[in-house]
């Protein structure tokens, strides 16, 4: 065959098979015209940053399955040490993209997070899975919800407490405030917050230096095995099936490499499809990530949680109804734009931004849902919403549904 035979842009192939009634239309023909003539990657080999925690499944599955060759790329993940390590390599362009918290790519785009960047999120790359751990020491004074932990801050000099979480503009500073401000703790008046980079949160509470954070998983797990702490709630708990982390990147990376940002967004929307397809899908990723490379724990922290199965350290055990979402029918992953503006309506709240921002404009620019559509296309037999706006309740009784982010920021009682 001719070197240049297969160069058939997307158009022609489309109008080709659907003139065949379209018999051209197979998976496996549509992600190869995806990847050559016009639409092949400009760059193929993608260092995408990720920090050692259950969600970054989809990016490392993407890459060790093989779906990144599917769309003419390699994925090359890049193992981090903290928050501030991946941003700081995204702005400086040694990463390409990243598995990167929500609240840390809006936070560089207003430059309340670093030096103002213009920034990309490609989608959503996961739904819940996160949690408040609380510790032992708690627990052993009868300490074991937020109001036990509201009785006892009140009779404590304020910044007694100190509660750890892993960036300032990131989800987990986000669910951390709105868990202790929802049980009458003010998180900037009444205690004290601390940075700690995710693998770190479980060594600083066992030599004292918190006595409560929030993280990812597995940490959460492990602070219950290692039996230093308690799960006080879980960020499903919180707000059901919240975003969390996202594929970000930067906004002139994508300017400069639409196919390559496309490719990455399919191949790693088609491994978080794979994720969500079965159990046995979601223990072979167990095994995977609690390798030295990856995450470099133990099976056992890993999959329960995964696969939906929590305890809390307290004696309670459930089926969470609320587990760990990679895919959920392209819902999970469809970059919705309440989702960013409700990072925002916080940040607001909390004095991060001093003036009110141009919420849905900020959306509109970050979320890329156009490129997401072309990526659920490569990837097919995904729908995209109707909507970018969607509507939740969260664990105050607050209905969130993105229309008067400005009035809904304002409405809180305990705010900066």
């Amino acid at each position: 065959m001719p070197k240049n035979s297969f160069t058939l842009s997307r158009r022609r192939l489309i109008q080709t098979g659907a003139a065949l009634g379209g018999s051209l239309l197979l998976p496996g023909l549509m992600n190869a015209a995806w990847a050559a003539g016009s639409d092949k990657p400009e760059q193929t080999t993608i260092r995408v940053g990720f920090i050692p925690l259950t969600d970054c499944a989809p990016v490392v599955m993407a890459a060790l399955k093989g779906f990144d060759k599917k769309y003419g790329i390699r994925i090359e993940p890049v193992k981090e040490a903290s928050w501030a390590s991946v941003r700081d390599k995204l702005v400086s362009g040694e990463l390409d993209a990243a598995h990167v918290l929500y609240g840390l790519i809006y936070g560089l785009e207003l430059g309340i997070a670093g030096k103002p960047q213009r920034m990309a999120n490609l989608m959503t790359l996961n739904n819940n899975g996160q949690a408040i751990s609380l510790s032992a020491d708690l627990r052993e004074k009868g300490i074991v919800d937020g109001a036990g932990l509201k009785k006892r801050v009140a009779g404590s000099a304020p910044g007694t407490y100190t509660f750890a979480h892993t960036f300032p503009t990131g989800t987990h500073a986000m669910w951390l405030y709105y868990w202790l401000a929802a049980n009458d703790i003010h998180p900037f008046n009444d205690v004290r917050t601390v940075v700690v980079p995710p693998p770190q949160m479980v060594m600083n509470m066992m030599i004292g230096n918190m006595v409560g954070f929030c993280v990812g998983e597995p940490w959460n797990a492990r602070a219950i095995n290692d039996r230093i702490g308690y799960t006080a709630t879980t960020s499903q708990q919180i707000w059901p099936d919240h975003p969390e982390k996202i594929l970000g990147t930067r906004r002139d990376w994508v300017e400069q490499n639409p196919n390559s940002a496309r490719a990455l967004t399919a191949a790693v929307l088609d491994a978080a499809r794979w994720l969500d397809a079965s159990p046995e899908n979601r223990r072979e990723t167990a095994k995977v990530l609690a390798r030295r490379a990856w995450l470099n724990t133990k099976e056992q922290y890993l999959a329960p949680r995964m696969l939906g199965d929590y305890e809390d350290g307290l004696g309670n055990r459930w089926q969470d109804r609320h587990g760990m979402r990679y895919f959920g029918d392209g819902e999970v992953s469809w970059p919705w734009h309440s989702d960013g503006i409700w990072f925002l309506t916080q940040f607001r709240r909390w004095g991060l931004l001093k003036h009110e921002p141009d919420y849905q404009a900020l959306a509109a620019r970050i979320n890329r849902n156009d490129v997401w559509r072309e990526a659920a296309s490569a990837v097919g037999g995904i729908t995209p919403p109707g909507e970018t706006l969607r509507t939740s309740r969260l664990m105050d009784g607050t209905l969130w549904d993105g229309r008067d982010p400005a009035r809904y920021a304002a409405s809180f009682a305990i705010k900066r």
